[in-house]
């Protein structure tokens, strides 16, 4: 498996872009040396724990991952956790690519692990496109991938969802809904939680729980 999940992470930091994305792992940057060294953390993680669900967002933001290199982070989670959540922390050998007082927090990251403790939920995280995709000259700003850009997200994705023997896909707003029903991979779909999509993303993280209790019961 070690293996495996170096060679992913090689794969990604050799992907080339299409204009106006940022690879978060890419080569000829000190910065994203650590960015993948936190992601490999990240997935050996997830190796042990042997998740059975994915949950697949969209991309990256330029307050999440495109910073710390791991899916539905920020910096403030990735070195301090939160409540009840153990996986994140320097002392699991996480670490940022600078030191600062004040450490950036992602407003849908936090709902996502919110929500995934109080349900006690386990998922492997991921996104239909893995880079950040931002506005022309504008590194500092999220955009929605395009087509040609979801497809270069295929591949990964599909590695991934082999990679961990994944039997339940959860797809987190329409882009990842798209991507997921053009490669032909079932999936659930539960609102984003960005733009005023907290209550309902929350509600249908709270129905697959309840499906799955009744699946236990039955």
């Amino acid at each position: 498996m070690e293996e495996k999940l170096v060679a992913f992470v090689e794969a990604l930091a050799t992907t080339e872009v299409t204009p106006n994305v940022y690879n978060q792992y890419a080569y000829g940057n000190p910065e994203n040396a650590i960015r993948r060294d936190n992601l490999l953390i990240y997935l050996r993680q997830m190796a042990k724990l042997e998740p059975k669900m994915i949950l697949v967002g969209e991309a990256p933001g330029y307050r999440g991952s495109r910073l710390t290199g791991v899916p539905f982070t920020s910096e403030y989670l990735l070195m301090n956790n939160m409540e009840g959540l153990t996986l994140f922390g320097k002392e699991h050998g996480y670490r940022l690519v600078a030191e600062k007082e004040k450490l950036l927090k992602e407003a849908t990251a936090t709902i996502i692990w919110n929500t995934l403790l109080e349900e006690d939920l386990l998922f492997l995280s991921w996104n239909a496109f893995p880079f950040h995709p931002h506005k022309k000259e504008q590194s500092k700003s999220n955009r929605t991938p395009l087509q040609k850009e979801l497809l270069i997200g295929q591949k990964p994705l599909l590695q991934l969802i082999d990679l961990f023997n994944i039997e339940q896909v959860v797809a987190m707003g329409n882009k990842a809904n798209d991507s997921l029903q053009t490669l032909g991979i079932s999936c659930q779909k539960v609102r984003h939680p960005a733009q005023g999509g907290k209550n309902k993303f929350v509600q249908g993280i709270k129905q697959i729980k309840e499906e799955m209790d009744a699946q236990l019961k039955k």
